[in-house]
Parts: C-alpha cells; sequence; structure tokens
C-alpha cells in the first residue's frame, strides 16, 4: 500500500501539481473516478467534462479519504489535491497505486483504422495455442470486443479503457501469472493518456484512413493520423503494413520504436503474403521472411516459405494474418502454432458467415463500420461471391464520426443491389435525420433502391424475405 504524499510526490515530479490540503499521510486502499466503487481508503479521482460534484460526494460517503481534481470543491470535507491536468495525471497514479503493474507481462498493442479487433483475436489465438502447450496461462486482453485480464471476463464498453482501468487490468493479470497481455489501442486512447508508461514489447500500426472526425473525437483527419502514429514512441518492435494510405509518414514515424519490420503483398515486405487462393469457404496464402527479419531476430527457423490457411472469410484478413504472424516471430512463437491458430480463429462480428439450407441467403455479419473497412469488404464479398446480389443493411451514429454518413452512404450505394438503412446508436440525434443524411449520399452515388427502419431486426428480415435469387446481405455495424 502506498501513503498519500507519495502521490502528491508523484503529480510535483511530473509538474501536474498546484495545491493540496492534505495534513495527515493516510494510506490509499484504493484509486477510481467511478463514485459506484468506491470503497473506504480511496483516493477518488474526478474528471471528464460530465463530471457532477454529486459524484465526489458520494464517494466522500462511501470512505473516500482524498480526491483530486482540477477544480476545488468547497462544499465537499475531503483534503484534496489540485492538478492542471487530470488526466495526464491519471496514469502516473495507476502506475504508482498498482506497482508499475507492465514490467511484469509482455504487452502487444495494435492500431489501426480497420483490422484492430481481428488481428488481435487471430494473435490471441496463436499465443493461447502456444501457452496452453507448455502447461501456461491464456492471454489476457483488451479491445472492442471483451476484456480478460486473468480475474474478470466481461463483454467491452470501450476500445481502450481509461488508464485507472487499463492498469487494473494488467495488474490483475500479473498476479495470476498471465505472460501475455494484448491492448487493441484506439486513436483516443493515445490522444486522451490512456495508455501513457505501457510499455509496448512489441505493436502493430494496420493502416489509416479517415474516420472518427467529429467535434467529440478527432477535429480533423491530422489530429486522428498524428494520434494514431503516437503507438511507436512506446513500442520496442514495430510492424507496419504496406497496404495503407500515408504509408510513408507511418515509416517514417516507425523510426521511433526502437526496430520496424514491414508486412503487406509486395516481395520487398518483410513478411511478404502472395499466391492468395480462395478454396471453398478457406483462404491460402503462402508466407515469406525477409533475410533481414530472420536475421534480425537470430531465428534460422522462420526462413520459411509457408502456406497458411484462413477458415474465416475476407481477402483482406490476410493482412491481419500477416501482422499476427510477425508478432509471433517476435515473441519466438513456433511457426506449427502460427498455422494451427489462424486456421481456427475467429473474432466476433468479425466476418461471421450464415448461409440457408438451399444456399440462396449468404448472412455476413461483419463490425464494418468506415470508409476503409467498407471497400475493403465490398472488394472481398465480390471477389469472394462473384455473381450474387448485395444488400447492405447498415446505419450511422448520431452526433459522433459524421462523415460516415457520406462515406459509407456513397460506397454502399455504389456497391450495392438494395440497401436497408437502420439504426446505428443515434444517441439523442433523430433518428429520421441520420436516416435522411445518409440516403442522399445513396442517391447521389446512382439508382440503388433504399428504405428506412426504426429497428435493426426489421431491416435485416426484409433483407432475407426479399430474397429471390443468390444473395449476400452484409449486415455491418
Amino acid at each position: 500500500m502506498h501513503r498519500i504524499n507519495e502521490f502528491i510526490e508523484v503529480v510535483k515530479k511530473e509538474q501536474y501539481y498546484i495545491s493540496d490540503t492534505c495534513t495527515e499521510n493516510v494510506e490509499i486502499k484504493g484509486l477510481t473516478y467511478n463514485s459506484k466503487v468506491v470503497t473506504p481508503g480511496t483516493l477518488f479521482v474526478c474528471k471528464g467534462a460530465a463530471f457532477k460534484e454529486e459524484y465526489l460526494k458520494s464517494a466522500a460517503e462511501k470512505g473516500a479519504v482524498v480526491y483530486i481534481s482540477q477544480v476545488e470543491y468547497p462544499d465537499v470535507d475531503l483534503p484534496h489535491i489540485i492538478v492542471n491536468d487530470i488526466r495526464k495525471a491519471m496514469p502516473y497514479l495507476a502506475f504508482l497505486f498498482y506497482d508499475d503493474p507492465a514490467s511484469k507481462l509482455k504487452i502487444t498493442g495494435v492500431t489501426g483504422t480497420k483490422g484492430k479487433s481481428t488481428t488481435v483475436y487471430y494473435f490471441k489465438t496463436i499465443i493461447d495455442m502456444y501457452q496452453e502447450s507448455i502447461g501456461k496461462p491464456v492471454t489476457g486482453i483488451t479491445s472492442t470486443i471483451d476484456t480478460y485480464d486473468g480475474v474478470d471476463f466481461f463483454e467491452s464498453h470501450n476500445t481502450t479503457p481509461e488508464s485507472l482501468e487499463l492498469y487494473s487490468h494488467l495488474y490483475n493479470a500479473g498476479k495470476t501469472d498471465l505472460e501475455y497481455f494484448t491492448i487493441e489501442v484506439s486513436a483516443q486512447a493515445l490522444k486522451y493518456d490512456r495508455v501513457d508508461l505501457v510499455p509496448f514489447t512489441v505493436g502493430a500500426f494496420m493502416n489509416i484512413s479517415e474516420d472518427h472526425i467529429s467535434p467529440v473525437e478527432h477535429p480533423d483527419y491530422e489530429d486522428y493520423f498524428k494520434s494514431k502514429l503516437m503507438l511507436f514512441k512506446q513500442t520496442k518492435k514495430a510492424f507496419i503494413c504496406t497496404n495503407t494510405d500515408d504509408f510513408d509518414r507511418i515509416r517514417e514515424a516507425a523510426k521511433d520504436s526502437e526496430e520496424y519490420y514491414t508486412f503487406g503483398l509486395e516481395p520487398e515486405c518483410d513478411l511478404y503474403g502472395y499466391d492468395i487462393v480462395k478454396k471453398g469457404d478457406s483462404i491460402f496464402f503462402k508466407v515469406k521472411c525477409s533475410e533481414h527479419f530472420v536475421k534480425d531476430l537470430h531465428a534460422e527457423e522462420y526462413k520459411f516459405d509457408k502456406e497458411f490457411e484462413l477458415t474465416m472469410p475476407g481477402l483482406f484478413n490476410v493482412d491481419n494474418a500477416l501482422a499476427a504472424i510477425g508478432m509471433s516471430c517476435a515473441y519466438g512463437i513456433p511457426e506449427e502454432f502460427m498455422y494451427a491458430g489462424l486456421r481456427v480463429a475467429r473474432s466476433k462480428g468479425r466476418m461471421e458467415l450464415f448461409k440457408s439450407k438451399d444456399d440462396k441467403v449468404y448472412i455476413i455479419v461483419d463490425y464494418a463500420h468506415n470508409k476503409l473497412s467498407f471497400e475493403k469488404l465490398y472488394e472481398s464479398v465480390k471477389g469472394e461471391y462473384e455473381g450474387r446480389k448485395i444488400v447492405t443493411v447498415f446505419g450511422c451514429p448520431g452526433t459522433k464520426a459524421v462523415v460516415r454518413r457520406r462515406d459509407l452512404g456513397l460506397l454502399a450505394g455504389m456497391n450495392s443491389d438494395k440497401v436497408n438503412l437502420v439504426p446505428e446508436d443515434p444517441g439523442v440525434e433523430p433518428l429520421d435525420k441520420i436516416h435522411k443524411e445518409t440516403a442522399e449520399y445513396i442517391e447521389k452515388a446512382g439508382n440503388c433502391p433504399y428504405e428506412m427502419f426504426e429497428t435493426r431486426g426489421d431491416g435485416i428480415r426484409k433483407a432475407v424475405f426479399d430474397t429471390v435469387e443468390p444473395t449476400v446481405i452484409l449486415v455491418t455495424g
């Protein structure tokens, strides 16, 4: 356990300190910003634009002994520490409270506009198979899909949790003897200091494309892009995909890592994927590792020219698989586990395929929700399911990422035979307004018919029951 003076010294050292009223050097037994989980002895963190004084009062009633904030709350009778930037201070508080839990783990970070979740689950499946073969625990993870830290397992609410929660997960992983922990790293997490002080043994940058541009996320593409690039400064071995916009800038930023390697479909890549073939429901591809890569890793066993198999649809998943292979090589995982893991790997809500008994209707459920993921999805579906009609069921969110209404509307209109617009987290914005703005771009794309629905279920049912000839129904978001 640490005492409050240690936390004061930390924020002073990092130059976030303004003042404090702590006269007793009390022991700190808890650290949280969530008033619902406060226990006696907690250092309570006041953060966020939506923070209310009533949260602090509730924390005090439950036993909080000190609060830390950017503003003072005179009506709350608690000692306090005032700082100039609570977000930047939070990782340092967590680092101290949990005794640098990251140092006990091999941590992998994956970022990009598209493919993060699939890549981390490809990688996790490979590592889990290897760990189980030697009698060790499986990998910890925080992702868009779910979170597992050796103690807790639950469906995730954010791609990357706040720093206090993330450090708690890393602490749990360490105390339950997990060796590996994988983090799906969002641009918001990098911009708002959620992963500060976390050293990534290995990291991957999948791609970049305009997304998450709104008044409540990133003001413009440059801010979004620069946020993503911050990953490299915390990474030892970085892997970067050549199949992306702005590759030269990504490669330049990758020099901030200790070492970096490329992967993609070009022969000059350190991990070169080629001879990609669709056979039945599987995708086969070959991989070669460069002499430079093999020499750097001091691992002659990776000097292979090997065919791998994916049983998950989506030709674009070869990029994700190459990243998982490269990261596995960086940890010295035997090639046999890469092959076996990729062959069975799945990522919930990513390219899940369902077929009707008569094979007339194929339904693909995929998380595609931005311009890049829609482009890749249509490219892959047209290549893998040639000759079938395409019906797209999708929606756009309210208030945030408003550029998607244009991008997804145009792409759906250009590539679909029919579009069913459905809700996608509209929030406080009227659904009818979101639908109409998206529909304007569907109309601009051509003559694609569309319908608007108030529920996702109605939109999916209509797509299924309207099917007359062989069709792929894409349910996205």
